[in-house]
């Protein structure tokens, strides 16, 4: 089963072969992200180690949200030992976030 996982905006896509789910967790996706998946794979009478392949929408978007999404991806693939791609088809051995732009990091207080 391929699973597709896009948390660069506020909704989080799930894909699971040719099914899709989307997801507005707040700013609870940390939280109930892992979750939502496992529920979702059940659904489809699925467990994780019926994963075959993963793919990833790496960005731009949410800072927050391409962390999370990223960090779940790279420990399954890992974990798995599955192929892991970005949404361009390139496999990676680590997905590593393309945020879109530099970070805002303001001037220390004092």
């Amino acid at each position: 089963m391929k699973l597709y996982l896009d948390t660069s905006n506020t909704v989080t896509i799930l894909k699971l072969d040719n099914k899709k789910y989307e997801q507005d967790f707040g700013y609870d996706t940390a939280e109930k992200i892992l979750e939502f998946i496992h529920n979702k794979l059940q659904e489809n009478d699925q467990d994780w180690h019926d994963i075959s392949e993963i793919e990833f929408m790496s960005g731009p978007g949410s800072f927050t949200g391409l962390r999370i999404g990223a960090a779940i991806v790279n420990t399954l693939a890992r974990d798995l030992n599955v192929p892991l791609f970005d949404h361009q088809g390139k496999q990676h051995k680590q997905i590593i976030p393309n945020y879109g732009k530099g970070a805002n990091i303001s001037s220390p207080r004092k």
